[in-house]
């Protein structure tokens, strides 16, 4: 089955939802819209509207001083950077500026952080971004290796969400499923879909979909 995707558009300006309705399957869940966010990660134009809708969360509130990209998400990242450090926005670290890093994955999925790249989070107040916090299992993840490398998490960020909250920490969104309606997500254990017996339609991911 070919997935068809759907431009909706929002409340915000320059921004869209680009969706496909269905049934879908991803690593923690079956869910019955897929949300593709790859526009909104690669074109600088939307990240750039992404990054301004996501700082105004934490310009007068909050320090960064390292910005943590999960999800290939590191334009937005780095238009997120700019945005805070206009102005004369102040962080903590002795370069006066802010780190846009990547992490590393283990076959285990855990994150990793090298030697080069270990200081950046060490000591550090760290912002977490997201393509997407549904399960919230990877924000968690980033959650844990954050403190396990010496970090402070200050929040995290995304562009879609289901959750307000995980592992603690506010969950701040541009969409939530409020802008879908009638989304759902199902373990897979417990997935009504499977157990009327409709096909999955594609397998998801943060990188997009492989239909089925």
């Amino acid at each position: 089955m070919a997935i068809r995707l759907v431009k909706m558009p929002t409340k915000k300006q320059d921004l869209f939802l680009r969706v496909a309705k269905g049934h879908f399957a991803t690593s923690h869940s079956h869910i019955n819209y897929f949300i593709d966010v790859t526009i909104q990660k690669t074109r600088l134009s939307e990240a750039r509207a992404v990054a301004q809708e996501l700082v105004s969360y934490y310009t007068h509130t909050t320090i960064v001083d390292t910005i943590l990209c999960l999800d290939g998400t590191e334009v937005i990242g780095s238009c997120m950077a700019s945005e805070l450090t206009r102005d004369g926005y102040t962080n903590m670290n002795a370069h006066q500026t802010i780190y846009v890093v990547t992490p590393e994955h283990t076959t285990g999925s855990q994150l990793l952080f090298r030697e080069n790249t270990a200081p950046m989070i060490a000591g550090k107040h760290v912002l977490i971004l997201a393509a997407s916090v549904t399960t919230g299992y990877t924000a968690q993840a980033a959650v844990e290796a954050v403190n396990y490398y010496g970090g402070q998490v200050v929040g995290i960020s995304s562009i879609f969400s289901t959750v307000d909250e995980c592992a603690g920490y506010p969950v701040r969104s541009i969409f939530d499923p409020k802008d879908l309606g009638d989304y759902q997500s199902f373990e897979s254990r417990e997935c009504p879909w499977c157990k009327a017996g409709q096909k999955i339609d594609a397998l998801v991911n943060s990188f997009g979909y492989s239909s089925l």
